[in-house]
């Protein structure tokens, strides 16, 4: 058996999520059905990590063991064909065989797109958001972050994690209009739901509703329900997963 990398993206917006689950369509389902039938055995992949449903990605990263060395460039070429139009699988890289996609992932990237202004071009990606918003209080909560970790506040409830302790080392508002912004926010790992709850406590600084002390005592007091709710899981990319050189062949 020899083990490879899969680099590919996806539009979440018709899978429950990444994770295979009972009675649901999920990516990783999907991509495990293909392969299977391109190699004419049964092959299992493992992601980076578990995006929710409707959540996208402009980089996962899989790893799966196949039977022997393939062609990658035509394993990459194949796979496209047999898959649905919202996956799509960039390259195949051999690793070592004891390469593992998640657990060897260094850090991992995110990015939230939020819309101030109506727009028919980026509202099924994006998060609309109406009122003024404070986009500096903002970004000096999110400069809280890497001061914390400890993210009980934003983590889903009854998860299966050992532990609530991430290591933020980004986190920060960018603008790329008049009317789109992103958050985009990089940590060792991240919890069930995390971003998608920081940035909706964000987005109460924003309007003035708590300041940023009030952003750091929510992390503090390490309660979910003192957090502000979810933003909408369209809006949410995987952007990058890095990996230490050495795994790779």
């Amino acid at each position: 058996m020899a083990r490879y990398f899969i680099y590919l993206s996806y539009d979440g917006s018709n899978y429950h999520g990444w994770q295979i689950q009972p009675n649901a369509a999920t990516v990783q389902e999907t991509i495990e059905k293909a392969l299977t039938l391109l190699m004419r055995q049964p092959v299992e992949i493992t992601g980076a990590g578990r995006t929710d449903t409707g959540v996208n990605a402009s980089t996962m990263v899989a790893h799966a063991d196949f039977p022997g060395e393939i062609d990658c460039k035509q394993t990459v070429y194949r796979l496209n064909r047999m898959l649905p139009p919202d996956i799509a699988i960039h390259s195949i890289k051999p690793v070592t065989e004891t390469a593992h996609a998640r657990f060897d992932a260094l850090s991992r990237r995110y990015r939230y797109h939020i819309s101030t202004a109506k727009n028919p071009f980026t509202r099924r990606y994006s998060c609309r958001v109406t009122g003024e918003l404070d986009f500096e209080a903002m970004n000096c909560a999110a400069a809280t972050l890497p001061e914390y970790t400890d993210f009980t506040s934003f983590s889903k409830l009854h998860t299966d994690t050992k532990t609530n302790n991430c290591k933020v080392t980004k986190a920060q508002w960018v603008q790329t209009s008049a009317s789109e912004w992103y958050f985009e926010i990089e940590a060792d790992r991240f919890l069930r739901n995390m971003v998608r709850a920081i940035v909706g406590t964000l987005l109460m600084v924003g309007r003035g509703k708590i300041s940023v002390e009030g952003f750091r005592e929510i992390i503090e007091k390490k309660q979910r329900s003192e957090a502000g709710d979810s933003a909408l899981a369209q809006a949410l990319f995987l952007e990058e997963v890095k990996y230490p050189e050495n795994i790779f062949l």
